[in-house]
């Protein structure tokens, strides 16, 4: 039985998730760093162009950075690969209030 973390990110800091990101990883998580990597890479090609779960999946990957940093150090360098790659993203193809919201959402 797969067991799915509760993302806490609302009671938290108050953000109000708008994708399924953080449990589609959660799943992943269970079947290793190939699954991490597809959940990724299927995850950016359909949403790469909206900036607001684009956001989201920045966040999401940052969470499962530090979920993972003193349990599984293979699972936390890949999370904070995606992490980097994906910020980099976002500051070269977002403009304009798209990169004001990355910006604000994400500090």
């Amino acid at each position: 039985m797969i067991q799915v973390e509760n993302w806490t990110i609302q009671e938290i800091t108050g953000y109000v998730p708008q994708t399924t990101f953080y449990t589609d990883f959660s799943i992943a998580d269970q079947y290793g760093l190939e699954a991490i990597q597809d959940t990724y890479n299927r995850s950016f090609n359909s949403w790469k162009n909206n900036y607001i779960y684009i956001t989201e999946l920045v966040m999401v990957l940052n969470w499962k950075i530090w979920r993972w940093y003193e349990h599984n150090e293979g699972y936390a360098l890949l999370y904070n690969k995606l992490w980097e790659e994906l910020d980099q993203y976002c500051l070269d193809h977002l403009k304009g209030e798209e990169l004001e919201y990355y910006i604000r959402t994400t500090d």
